[in-house]
């Protein structure tokens, strides 16, 4: 069945706090949460938040790697809930120890015996209370990283473990028809079309690998639509409403009206270092380490298409290669789990090639986003229609009740895969930031979810948000220039929320927006968003310089995520964001037979941009900050763009921005 995104166990007994919080003999405090830390740098904050509550020093609380032997199953890594979501379990549930230690008349937490009657209500400290929430910390698991300790998934090395490679083709539509033998020292393991190699040094499997790819016999079955934005408007399986308010009265007060059609393209995750797991099956136990960001839901995979109990399978979490979104991790503890069940007990190390990655991680989904506005006479938006075709943005394992993974679909006999979904509202897959956050008195918007999918799709760092907030924003400012208003003036006119136009402010303000000199082939350009309408706020102004090249010079990020945990923490992730969504808007687009870096090229640190940040402090409930930043920056330097050339449809030197778009003025009479 699937899982709320939002969902979380209740903390209110015994079991519940002794499973999240350990008081160790030498004096030191473990966490365990099932929230995982991707290089966001959550371990930092979650020891913060606990240390804080608890009233112990910073440097006796630990926070262990999650595993399903021992972690509380707080769902998936994602939709920047980690601190919003994890961080307030953790906190509630130090704040009932503390309470507990305090009724129990003992002196420390180390004589403390949990049981019995829990203070479920027990009061949190305030804000004006603390020491170490709020402050700026150095992140703790950057000093082994720094001096080159091993700590990655890919590190790992068990007992007479041997080195794994799958066999798949370089396209993600082709099946496996024939092998050749394998060559001397390794060995071939197959179950239906899944295959890989194996021998006892990595770099025989490699070569082997090559071989048997080189000489394989591939199906090629299926081929992706030369025009993947009409085929998804074609392919519509579902038409909703995902709001409406209509208001035919305002409506009719619309004197002009523009239409704009705005398109994603298929984006790879690009993670720089290839997914990689180690599976270990003695016996009916399975044990399995993998870079995944939900353990419980991969155990859950791992146990319906190997059909074993639950129970009988651990998964522990290893840092690997981060992506802010859903690529290769699961499916190459899949495939490391498969091979370890035909590897008669022995250990296994199962790294994809980077090529496996370009054609078999799912990809961020391509969308296309037509909005339809209308102006009255004083340039008031007084009508909104937003439409998106997409397909599902979410296909992580342990949400159906089929699986999802690659593998399962390549065994004899196949599964039958579930396909990719979106949540619901609030949080939401393709529909995500759909609705927008201004106020329009006449407002439609439709969600046409395409089921079928040419290639395998699933959660991309903010998910529809990114395509749904470049299109609303990019049109914004195309409203802006049709009614002859300031772009920033705009966006106010249509917006109450007091916080959002405080991020506005502030990035209007740091950046000198008013003081901007217009020249000859440079612009700027501002986007806002609330993202997922219910969490952190944030808006960027890009600044462009567009000669024979489109380079972004300087981007200023302004964000209110409630209270900052760790402020140094949530710099670093909107500085990351505006960096990776730069390089998806001038640089990456996923075309089939891509599988290098020269074929899907990414941002190089030399155009990396300047990118300032700028928090909106106050003691609001923490909000979550990885992904907030995403769809404002592309939007913002598609605006820059425009500006540098004084027309619309310069938006076509973006990497993929769609210049398609129409205008029309009717009289009032």
């Amino acid at each position: 069945m699937n899982k709320s995104l939002d969902s979380h166990l209740a903390l209110a007994d015994a079991r519940r706090l002794t499973q999240r919080v350990h008081f160790e003999r030498d004096g030191t405090v473990t966490i365990a949460s099932g929230k995982v830390d991707l290089g966001q740098g959550i371990s930092t904050a979650l020891a913060q938040i606990a240390a804080e509550e608890l009233g112990v020093p910073l440097e006796k609380v630990c926070i262990l790697p999650a595993s399903t032997a021992y972690s509380p199953d707080e769902g998936v890594t994602s939709g920047s809930l980690s601190i919003q979501d994890g961080g307030k379990g953790l906190r509630k549930a130090c704040a009932e120890l503390r309470e507990l230690l305090k009724r129990s008349g003992k002196r420390s937490y180390w004589e403390l015996e949990v049981a019995g009657d829990i203070p479920a209500e027990a009061p949190e400290k305030p804000p004006a209370e603390y020491r170490l929430v709020g402050k700026s910390v150095p992140r703790l698991e950057l000093p082994a990283k720094i001096a080159g300790e091993p700590s990655y998934v890919h590190d790992i090395v068990l007992p007479g473990m041997v080195h794994a490679r799958v066999l798949r083709p370089p396209r993600p539509y082709a099946r496996l028809v024939s092998l050749p033998a394998a060559p001397a020292g390794t060995e071939i393991v197959r179950d239906g079309s899944f295959a890989a190699v194996l021998a006892a040094r990595e770099e025989d499997a490699i070569e082997a690998a090559k071989k048997l790819r080189a000489k394989a016999v591939w199906t090629d079955d299926a081929r992706m639509p030369e025009d993947i934005y009409g085929w998804l408007k074609g392919h519509a399986t579902e038409n909703k409403v995902t709001k409406e308010n209509a208001d035919p009265v305002a409506k009719a007060r619309g004197v002009k009206r523009l239409q704009a059609e705005y398109r994603k393209p298929f984006i790879c995750h690009a993670s720089i270092g290839p997914s990689c797991a180690l599976a270990r099956m003695e016996g009916e136990p399975l044990e399995v380490w993998s870079h995944t960001q939900g353990i419980f839901g991969l155990r859950q995979e791992l146990a319906m298409v190997l059909r074993l109990p639950e129970e009988r399978i651990v998964v522990h979490h290893a840092e690997g290669a981060g992506c802010y979104g859903h690529n290769g991790a699961d499916d190459v503890a899949l495939d490391a789990a498969l091979i370890a069940r035909m590897a008669k007990g022995r250990a296994v190390r199962l790294q994809w090639t980077r090529e496996d990655e370009f054609a078999w991680e799912p990809y961020g989904p391509a969308m296309v986003v037509a909005l339809d506005a209308q102006l009255d006479a004083q340039g008031n938006i007084v009508s909104w229609r937003h439409d998106l075709w997409s397909n599902g943005h979410t296909h992580r394992p342990g949400r159906a009740s089929k699986p999802v993974l690659i593998a399962a679909g390549e065994l004899a006999p196949p599964f039958e895969r579930a396909p990719a979904i979106d949540p619901p509202l609030p949080a939401g897959g393709a529909q995500r930031n759909a609705i927008p956050g201004y106020e329009f008195p006449d407002l439609l918007v439709m969600h046409h979810y395409v089921r079928e999918a040419p290639v395998a799709g699933s959660s991309l760092r903010s998910l529809g948000a990114f395509g749904n907030v470049y299109g609303i924003e990019s049109f914004m400012d195309e409203l802006a220039l049709a009614a002859n208003v300031d772009p920033v003036d705009l966006r106010l006119r249509h917006l109450k929320d007091p916080r959002g136009r405080a991020v506005i402010d502030a990035v209007v303000r740091e950046s000198r927006w008013a003081n901007w000199k217009r020249m000859e082939g440079k612009g700027h350009g501002i986007a806002y968003a609330r993202y997922k309408n219910i969490g952190g706020y944030c808006a960027v102004v890009a600044e462009v310089e567009a000669t024979h090249e489109l380079r972004v010079r300087r981007l200023v990020a302004a964000v209110d995520v409630g209270l900052p945990v760790n402020p140094d923490g949530v710099a670093n992730q909107v500085e990351g964001g505006c960096v990776q969504a730069t390089s998806w808007a001038l640089k990456e687009a996923w075309r089939p037979g891509a599988l290098t870096w020269e074929e899907y090229p990414i941002l190089k640190f030399s155009e990396a941009p300047a990118v300032e940040v700028h928090i909106v402090r106050n003691e609001l409930p923490s909000l979550g900050a990885g992904e907030c930043m995403m769809g404002p920056t592309v939007a913002a330097i598609a605006n820059a763009l425009c500006d540098a050339a004084s027309t619309r449809s310069a938006r076509r030197r973006c990497a993929w921005c769609s210049p398609k778009r129409g205008s029309s003025t009717r009289s009032t009479s």
